[in-house]
Formats: C-alpha cells, sequence, structure tokens
C-alpha cells in the first residue's frame, strides 16, 4: 500500500499547527508583522494539506479501517468528530485570515484564539486518524470515500 500521500498531508497539516503556534506567539509579543508571515505559511501548508488530501481521495480513494471490529463504531464515531472540527478549523481559518488582512484586528485577535485552538486539536486528531488507518492497523485496499467509512 502506498502511504506516501497520506504521510505528506499529514506532514503538512501537523506543519500548519505548528506554524500556528509560532505565530500566536508572535502575535502575543506584537512581532505583527513576523506573526503574518508565519500565519502565511501556516495557511500554505494547510492548503498543502488539503490539496493532497483531497486529490488523493477522489482520485485514488480512501483507506478503510482495518482494526477490531469491536473498536470500528469508536473510530467512526472519532472519525465523525475530526471532520466537524476540521470543517469548522477551515471556515474559521479562512474568516480569521480574512479578518486580518482587512485589518480587523479587534474581531481578528477575538477569533483567532479560538480558531487556533480548534486548529490544533484538529491536527492532533487528523494526526490520530493516520496513525490508526496507516501505521496501526494498516489496510491493504483503497475504496472509494463512503464505501471506505461505511464499509
Amino acid at each position: 500500500m502506498n502511504a506516501l500521500l497520506p504521510a505528506t498531508s499529514t506532514f503538512f497539516i501537523v506543519l500548519s499547527a505548528i506554524l500556528v503556534a509560532i505565530g500566536w506567539r508572535l502575535a502575543i509579543k506584537r512581532k505583527l508583522i513576523q506573526h503574518q508571515k508565519v500565519m502565511v505559511a501556516a495557511a500554505i501548508a494547510a492548503i498543502l494539506f488539503f490539496t493532497i488530501y483531497a486529490s488523493r481521495t477522489l482520485i485514488i480513494g480512501s483507506t478503510p479501517y482495518s482494526g477490531p471490529d469491536g473498536l470500528k463504531p469508536y473510530y467512526l464515531v472519532f472519525l465523525l468528530f475530526h471532520i466537524v472540527l476540521a470543517i469548522v478549523a477551515a471556515v474559521f481559518g479562512i474568516t480569521t485570515i480574512t479578518l486580518g488582512f482587512r485589518k480587523k484586528f479587534s474581531k481578528h485577535r477575538k477569533l483567532g484564539r479560538v480558531t487556533s485552538i480548534i486548529w490544533f486539536i484538529t491536527a492532533i486528531t487528523g494526526t490520530a486518524v493516520y496513525l490508526i488507518l496507516y501505521i496501526i492497523y494498516p489496510g491493504d485496499e483503497v475504496k472509494p470515500l463512503f464505501e471506505a467509512i461505511f464499509g
């Protein structure tokens, strides 16, 4: 099984979260030019993640859960939690960046705090999904998205 694309996409979402943490620290230190540059880099890393993930999912397919059947319901709940958080994080991220570029800094600061926390949780849960599917319970097949999730 080719795990290069999933590993690469996971790398980019983790990199994005690390850059968000660095950017947050720079904002606290009022190093706002560096903050903006790091946050743009974080957004680029997130876009690279999404491009690789979406391309692989749409063109190649998804890797189904291959772990014990008794754990599958828990995995599916965890996956649903991750997917919902990822969608919220993406919408909040785009909104937060837009507010920053439009110089609406009060709203940007307030939403940015929430967005960052959701982003961190999304990166952690996404990494956990990667570990479950490719390291802990690796599968050999790739299936269309809904068949991979719901079997």
